[in-house]
């Protein structure tokens, strides 16, 4: 299982720098990149406040790719 997201595309949308976005939900920006690069997987909390700074559901940002074989 991997959880993808497409934050940085959205948050390019906004023209918001990664900063900007950490310093919204309070984490540093290294945080945000290691999500963006789907290096860290977020907390259901951070998950929840990474979509609200952006404005958006967190199954726009988010999403559980699962293998066949892994169900």
């Amino acid at each position: 299982m991997k959880l993808k997201n497409n934050i940085k595309q959205h948050r390019a949308k906004l023209d918001l720098t990664q900063q900007a976005l950490a310093e919204a939900v309070g984490v540093r920006r290294q945080t945000i990149l290691a999500i963006e690069k789907e290096r860290y997987v977020p907390s259901a909390l951070l998950a929840f406040r990474i979509a609200r700074a952006l404005g958006m559901g967190i199954e726009e940002l988010f999403e559980l790719e699962v293998k066949e074989e892994q169900w």
